[in-house]
């Protein structure tokens, strides 16, 4: 991949649409769509659409759409890539960092590749003497201390979306084998993807006809653990913020603050001046704090007699 310099406006060239880039990533929640829709509408398209050199878009669908819909002006940066495979790769490792996904729509990215990265294999085994050799395999141009090499269509798969070999593995198989109750709540994020591998396990050795209900109760089950988990960390935390305040008045309350005591600790622990300065502004900060518990206790005081 190259950026090759050359720029266009949308009043310029119009830019091709192939759905199956449009559709690689999953598509932007309501609200993370609006947020961008607002944003250009006050600002502008600032950042430029990506196409390739045959003004397909790469990156920037969104965007494009948005600027499109609202009759809005947008640049077109060309960047050339060796073949529609590096665009997919390079487009998914820019907008990775931006989304929030999980393994498991990661694993489902990795698998629209699958196409792709098995054509390379391939032509990678072809051309390195495989069942069907090149032309340049048949004239004894590949050595073999220079061999083509072949590829892993797991591991690339894993590769090109930047999870583990093993959890692509366990994603190939939920795909093929899950149940549809499987596949629902790993795409709601009901399910890791380890639980739903697990699960398929379970129940693949059952008749036909019983696997999805088997399935659901499995999932079901799950959901209510993890419900369980969410309660107890949930209470863990709580418990934690309340032993902070406990822990904080109770020192606090040991405090006699005479001008007699705060000299006995600022001699007594060897105080610079600069050390006294950021005292006295933590000082005050903490008074901030203690005023402010002071006024929220307020507000969430019981009626008297409901005690």
């Amino acid at each position: 991949m190259r950026n090759t310099g050359a720029e266009y406006t949308s009043s310029e060239r119009t830019p091709t649409i192939l759905p199956e880039l449009a559709e690689l990533l999953p598509p932007l929640s309501g609200e993370q769509f609006a947020a961008l829709e607002n944003d250009i509408l006050q600002n502008g398209c600032y950042s430029p659409i990506i196409v390739n050199e045959d003004l397909v878009v790469i990156d920037g669908h969104n965007r494009q759409r948005i600027c499109e819909q609202h009759g809005l002006p947008y640049r077109m940066a060309v960047f050339a890539f060796d073949d529609l495979l590096e665009a997919k790769q390079w487009a998914l490792d820019t907008q990775k960092g931006r989304r929030n996904l999980d393994k498991w729509e990661l694993g489902k990215i990795a698998l629209r590749l699958k196409p792709e990265i098995e054509a390379r294999a391939k032509a990678n085994m072809s051309a390195g003497g495989g069942d069907q050799k090149s032309d340049a395999a048949k004239s004894g141009l590949t050595t073999l201390s220079n061999p083509i090499p072949t590829v892993n269509t797991r591991k690339e798969l894993a590769g090109s979306v930047g999870i583990g070999e093993v959890t692509m593995g366990k994603v190939m198989q939920i795909d093929e084998h899950a149940p549809a109750a499987v596949k629902e709540a790993l795409d709601k994020k009901e399910l890791s993807v380890n639980q739903g591998y697990n699960i398929t396990r379970q129940v693949q050795d059952l008749p036909e006809e019983e696997r999805e209900q088997a399935a659901l109760a499995a999932v079901e089950v799950e959901k209510a653990k993890k419900e369980i988990r969410e309660k107890d960390a949930e209470i863990d935390r709580q418990s934690k913020i309340a032993g902070i305040f406990c822990k904080a008045f109770e020192k606090a309350v040991l405090l006699t603050p005479t001008e007699e005591n705060v000299r006995i600790w600022a001699r007594c622990t060897r105080m610079t001046r600069e050390e006294m300065e950021d005292t006295v502004k933590e000082s005050r900060e903490l008074a901030g704090v203690f005023t402010s518990i002071a006024d929220l206790m307020e507000r969430i005081l019981p009626e008297r007699g409901t005690l």
